[in-house]
């Protein structure tokens, strides 16, 4: 009787401390988002990006043991990373920064990454910089040890370079039993081609769901918070005609400021 009393409360205090950490995290990322470490121009996306509202969606608390994948500059990261710095753990899982084949702007951009990570331990000390590969997890974080697994904006490239389907069943294999899978991703119409998909940037969220679904994932549910009606997904160098990247340069630049960053969507998965 008292081995059923014992789970019982062990049972109950894990899930005081669930709430708990689902109420700290609002406040967290508020202080986050406010930190003298992100600079002007990552606040100026804010509006377009809902740093808060995306992260509390995807499921991040403060006692998680989070991967990113992809971080690049670290538009993200340098939000997670204080939420979980006393509690948690971040892995930034960088993609392609050994390859031979990665271009140097790539590199440069990694190499500055790190930089900065190292300048403020005070925000970053507790970010673990690794680098995935598809064919195996074990170099992004232990395999079977995260809690949340989130991507952003990246699916595209993945899918284009034929690493999709392998990337996916990575983040399957770096979760605990029960871990979450968050995926922000540009958002072509339902029934844009593949070939399509591919050349603009904009993945219908069918493709994303069914590779995730077909390696283990179940499907949660979606989030609009990162929708955009203005979005026409018609550019002419696809998604990188809109900011931040305005690939036509000056051309029609308020046109498309204008019509802001992205439509996207925002999923979860089990």
């Amino acid at each position: 009787m008292n081995r059923w009393f014992s789970v019982f409360f062990m049972l109950l205090a894990t899930a005081v401390s669930s709430v708990r950490a689902d109420d700290e995290v609002g406040p967290l990322l508020d202080r986050a988002i406010a930190g003298d470490h992100r600079s002007e121009a990552n606040r100026a996306r804010d509006p377009f990006r809902h740093p808060k509202e995306t992260l509390m969606f995807m499921g991040l608390r403060p006692d998680a043991t989070v991967v990113e994948i992809a971080p690049s500059a670290g538009w993200f990261t340098d939000i997670i990373a204080p939420v979980v710095k006393e509690r948690g753990k971040l892995y930034a899982a960088r993609v392609g920064i050994s390859s031979p084949k990665s271009p140097q702007i790539i590199k440069d951009r990694d190499k500055a990454f790190l930089t900065r990570m190292a300048s403020r331990p005070d925000v970053f000390g507790q970010v673990v910089p690794t680098e995935i590969l598809a064919a195996s997890g074990e170099e992004a974080a232990p395999r079977g040890s995260a809690d949340l697994v989130l991507t952003f904006r990246n699916v595209h490239n993945w899918a284009k370079g034929g690493s999709a389907d392998a990337m996916f069943r990575t983040f399957f294999d770096l979760l605990k039993p029960g871990g979450m899978l968050g995926v922000e991703e540009h958002r072509a119409r339902p029934g844009t081609s593949f070939e399509d998909q591919v050349k603009t940037g904009y993945m219908t969220e069918q493709y994303v769901i069914e590779t995730a679904q077909k390696a283990g994932f179940r499907f949660l549910g979606k989030s609009e918070i990162n929708a955009n009606p203005r979005d026409t997904k018609d550019h002419p160098s696809g998604v990188w005609t809109l900011p931040p990247t305005f690939a036509l340069g000056d051309k029609d630049r308020e046109k498309y400021q204008a019509i802001g960053e992205s439509d996207r969507m925002t999923l979860k998965f089990v």
